[in-house]
C-alpha cells in the first residue's frame, strides 16, 4: 500500500479526503513545533524581566503547553508585555488546533454526518437535473419546429 493511499482518499466526486489519523499527526506535530519555538521566544523576552518566574526553557514550554490547552495552572505565568503577547498567541493558536484535534477524536466516536459529502452528492444530482433538462429542452425545440413546420406546409 502506497503512503499515499493511507494519508488521502479520493472519492467518486474527486475530492480527496484526508485520513483523521493524518490530519491528527499534523496538528499535533504543528501544535507542540510551534510551543517548542514560541518557548524559546517566551523566555527571551521574561529572561530581561527582574522578577520573571520563568527562567528556563521548561519553564517556558510548560506554560505554553499549559496556555494551548486553556488550562493554565498559574505555576509559571509572564510578566513581561512580550512574554504576555507570547502566551496570548498560543492561547489562540492553541485553541484553534486543540479543538481540531477534538473534533477529529469526536468524529470518530460519534460519527458527525459528513455536510461535505452531501454537498457533494447534491451537486451531483443538480448536475444530473441540468443536464437532463438541456436534453429535454433540445427534443422539446425540435418538436415545436417540426410542429412549425407542418403547420406551414398545410
Amino acid at each position: 500500500m502506497k503512503i499515499m493511499d493511507r494519508i488521502l482518499s479520493v472519492d467518486e466526486y474527486g475530492i480527496q479526503n484526508y485520513s483523521a489519523k493524518f490530519l491528527a499527526f499534523i496538528a499535533i506535530g504543528s501544535l507542540y513545533g510551534i510551543i517548542a519555538l514560541f518557548s524559546f521566544l517566551l523566555l527571551h523576552f521574561e529572561q530581561q524581566v527582574a522578577g520573571a518566574n520563568i527562567t528556563n526553557y521548561n519553564d517556558a514550554f510548560w506554560t505554553l503547553q499549559m496556555s494551548a490547552s486553556t488550562i493554565g495552572f498559574g505555576d509559571h505565568y509572564p510578566i513581561s508585555f512580550g512574554g504576555r503577547f507570547v502566551v496570548a498567541l498560543m492561547f489562540y493558536i492553541g485553541v484553534g488546533l486543540v479543538g481540531f484535534i477534538g473534533a477529529l477524536v469526536a468524529d470518530k466516536i460519534v460519527g458527525f454526518a459528513n455536510t461535505n459529502v452531501r454537498n457533494r452528492e447534491l451537486r451531483k444530482q443538480n448536475e444530473d437535473l441540468l443536464a437532463h433538462n438541456k436534453t429535454l429542452e433540445t427534443k422539446i425545440d425540435a418538436l415545436i419546429d417540426r410542429l412549425e413546420n407542418l403547420s406551414n406546409n398545410k
